[in-house]
């Protein structure tokens, strides 16, 4: 446990960062889930116990992490910030139905013919999310009538 603190102590410090408390915090939350919460779920978390951060705080750490790469923001849904630690690309999933996210390895979709774009753009990222339901909903919802 200490190891990994020092890990990420020394992380932060390596990307230029001044080591706060709270900076601390929202990364070590963030790296211990794969569930690409919203920063009002990582308040909730880092207050659980007792009130250590209000909402601007959480805000602020999370653009900082996000400015020097360490974090991502991910739109999944109109309107819905999520933030995800696993900075490699990858792809998402998205349940339409409990609304779980799950990530898809950046393999899966190699055989994309970006070349087929019209002439004149220039891709320099893409991801791909794939909405549906999950395995975990697949049997809860009734088919939709015809």
């Amino acid at each position: 446990m200490q190891e990994q603190a020092n890990q990420i102590i020394q992380t932060l410090k390596d990307k230029g960062l001044r080591v706060t408390p709270q900076r601390f915090a929202v990364y070590n939350n963030l790296l211990s889930r794969s569930d690409h919460p919203t920063a009002e779920q990582i308040l909730t978390d880092l207050n659980q116990a007792a009130p250590i951060s209000s909402q601007a705080t959480v805000y602020s750490a999370l653009q900082a992490l996000r400015g020097v790469g360490l974090v991502r923001e991910v739109l999944l849904e109109e309107g819905v910030s999520r933030y995800d630690a696993k900075v490699v690309p990858h792809h998402h999933f998205r349940c339409q139905h409990c609304g779980a996210i799950e990530d898809i390895a950046w393999e899966t979709f190699r055989s994309l013919q970006l070349h087929h774009l019209r002439p004149g753009l220039q891709v320099e990222r893409y991801e791909v999310t794939v909405e549906g339901r999950c395995d975990r909903c697949q049997d809860t919802l009734e088919p939709d009538a015809e």
